[in-house]
């Protein structure tokens, strides 16, 4: 029986290479998605599900230049402060999944705020098509706009309960490409892993360097998390990054799982690898500590 979430992942991949534009979105609500989104369902029985011991998480409000868009925040109920890790999302949005991953990180000490990127574009998280939410949403995602909304997370952080000396990013997919982006943006930014996030493609107005463009100027040090079957995202495209980043001044390191489909760490869909997600996991809190981004003991 054929899988139609098994195209996703070529999907996926594509997002950066959709069309351009930009459709406003009024500022009237600030709500996050509950549950998973329509496109992924349903999802596998594997799914990994972190409480909220001990921490406190759930839905922010993030002031930004034109208005204020809705967030996931999730830290420990500590005095704090706590070092920072913003947590960019697929295209699916801040779902379950993404919210899932910053109460990973907070019960490990870090305060982890994912913002919902696509806020002023539209809500995919009803969505069931991955074509209609890219062409309709994703691909309307000013880059300069993420990045202004990361800055805005970091400015939120600051301010409660965040150590934002101590400030890391990481992403999945969208927001692995993301990762690298912000990673030659942010000059106080500490350390960056990105998973399987496409790193060579199409340009637009909106989007109009990929992670091969800035490889060299990155600001801080990257690791890049990535699937050897991945089919949009070729092994000889990292080997190009790869050589890009020599240019530079900042450790780049990354990592090809043999075997690995894209969204190997996804642990709700049927593409994910446990023993592959785990070490990823793994590689993530060594690069936090390497590069001064780890929690008090």
């Amino acid at each position: 029986m054929h899988d139609d979430r098994a195209s996703v992942d070529e999907v996926e991949v594509e997002v950066e290479e959709a069309g351009s534009g930009v459709s406003r979105r009024g500022f009237a609500a600030t709500t996050l998605a509950v549950g998973f989104a329509a496109a992924v369902q349903p999802v596998s029985a594997q799914t990994i599900t972190t409480d909220a011991q001990g921490l406190d998480a759930g839905v922010v409000e993030i002031p930004t230049a034109d208005g204020k868009i809705p967030g996931y925040r999730a830290l420990p109920t500590g005095a704090g402060p706590f070092p920072v890790v913003l947590v960019v999302q697929e295209i699916f949005g801040v779902h379950e999944h993404i919210k899932d991953i910053c109460r990973r990180l907070a019960k490990l000490g870090y305060y982890a705020i994912a913002p919902e990127l696509y806020f002023r574009q539209g809500d995919v998280s009803q969505t069931k098509d991955f074509r209609e939410i890219i062409g309709k949403v994703v691909s309307k995602v000013p880059d300069a706009q993420v990045m202004s909304d990361l800055d805005a997370a970091v400015a939120l952080a600051k301010g409660s309960k965040g150590d934002v000396s101590k400030l890391a990013i990481t992403g999945f997919c969208w927001g692995g490409r993301i990762v690298w982006l912000y990673s030659a943006h942010n000059p106080d930014l500490k350390a960056g892993v990105a998973w399987y996030g496409r790193v060579v493609g199409d340009k637009d107005d909106l989007h109009p360097k990929n992670p091969i463009d800035v490889a060299a100027d990155l600001k801080a040090p990257v690791l890049g998390l990535y699937g050897e079957a991945d089919a949009g995202i070729p092994v000889a495209s990292l080997d190009q990054l790869r050589e890009a980043a020599k240019a530079g001044k900042t450790e780049v390191e990354i990592h090809v799982y043999p075997g690995a489909p894209h969204a190997f760490n996804a642990d709700y869909r049927p593409s994910y690898r446990k023993a592959e997600a785990e070490n990823g996991w793994r590689r993530l809190l060594d690069w936090f500590q390497k590069h001064g981004v780890a929690p008090k003991a």
